[in-house]
């Protein structure tokens, strides 16, 4: 693939084969981002994981310290109670059964996270095929089923990053926006290593972190140096 030449002259400026620290990624990677609006920072993690074998399955969602500078749109599938409390938490659009026909007869995808009380999981099941293939599927790993809509309305306006190992091992999450200050950057990385860490499943032998890469949306992948982890 033939890169641009903002993305070569990004490229010039990380050292080949190196592995740098946290800060020294994230100062890297805020200079080198060549785009004009304001990317997106993304963390990748090759993790030493058998996916075939469920335990070794991550999948979860974390409120970063700084969030992650996108603001998004909120859908709760509830009754009664719990749609109250989600319309009072914030909730872009809350309804049950009538929603869930908008998005069948509309195709309409308005919104970037569903949010579902457990009882209404049945009605969602039948558009599954629908929501499953654009991540939409509500999953109690990610808190996005339960009663408690109004923390979980709640966390995703904070910034959570919702995170799956894909079928090589690799976990991949937002971190923040190039406008972060350095600090800020630094935070939400190390809190998400930190979850990663803790996520290690019983079975993995030898090294379970096998490679570290920080990234803005346009701009080159910076390596991070696992063994710089102060945690």
């Amino acid at each position: 693939m033939k890169r641009g030449k903002k993305y070569q002259a990004s490229l010039a400026k990380i050292e080949k084969g190196k592995a740098y620290t946290i800060l020294e990624a994230v100062k890297l990677v805020k200079e080198v981002a060549p785009a004009k609006f304001d990317e997106t920072v993304e963390l990748v993690i090759k993790l030493n994981l058998d996916t075939k074998k469920a335990d070794q399955q991550l999948r979860g969602a974390l409120v970063l310290p700084n969030g992650t500078g996108k603001t998004k749109k909120v859908l709760v599938i509830a009754k009664g109670d719990a749609a109250k409390a989600a319309l009072e938490a914030g909730a872009d659009y809350v309804g049950d059964t009538d929603m869930l026909e908008k998005i069948e007869k509309e195709n309409w995808f308005d919104f970037d996270t569903m949010i579902a009380t457990p009882d209404m999981m049945p009605a969602l099941g039948k558009i599954g095929k629908v929501l499953g293939p654009k991540g939409l599927m509500p999953n109690p790993k990610t808190g996005t089923v339960t009663m408690d809509t109004k923390k979980a309305v709640e966390d995703v306006k904070k910034g959570r990053a919702e995170y799956r190992t894909d079928s090589f091992g690799n976990v991949a999450v937002v971190v923040g926006k190039v406008s972060f200050d350095e600090t800020k950057l630094v935070e939400n990385i190390k809190a998400f290593i930190s979850l990663i860490i803790k996520s290690k499943p019983s079975t993995v032998k030898g090294d379970y972190i096998q490679n570290v890469s920080l990234s803005s949306t346009m701009g080159p992948g910076v390596k991070i140096d696992a063994k710089s982890f102060d945690f």
